[in-house]
């Protein structure tokens, strides 16, 4: 899609997705958010005190 003002230069636009609402992430969702979330800890745990060991 496009358009042309009085000077003849061209102005262009991206085309645009459908929109859809996001669904509420289910049960088994939620856990496998938190139990990555824990392994992200765990891991930024592990990286700061091997870290201020080796320092």
């Amino acid at each position: 899609m496009y358009t042309t003002n009085e000077e003849g230069i061209l102005n262009n636009y991206a085309t645009e997705p459908a929109m859809y609402y996001a669904e509420y992430p289910s049960v088994e969702q939620q856990r496998q958010y938190a139990f990555q979330g824990a392994v992200a800890v765990l891991f930024v745990a592990v990286t700061f005190l091997m870290a201020l060991a080796v320092s």
